[in-house]
């Protein structure tokens, strides 16, 4: 197994992480829900008992947008 010839300083290793960080996802407000989500997501419409999936304007049955 391959090991290290010199030690890696703090330096040198915090360099490298410097691009780990973490990002705030975008977020949209949904026409039909008026919900705050994530963009290119199905938006769920609960009426009573009933469920319904929305994308892109469109009624969805979760497979394929009718």
């Amino acid at each position: 197994m391959a090991h290290p010839k010199r030690k890696i300083s703090k330096t040198r290793r915090d360099k490298r992480r410097t691009h780990y960080k973490a990002i705030a996802p975008t977020l949209t407000i949904d026409p039909q829900s008026g919900e705050v989500k994530i963009p290119h997501r199905a938006s769920i419409v609960k009426v009573g008992k009933e469920v319904t999936l929305y994308y892109n304007g469109r009624q969805s049955d979760g497979k394929r947008i009718i």
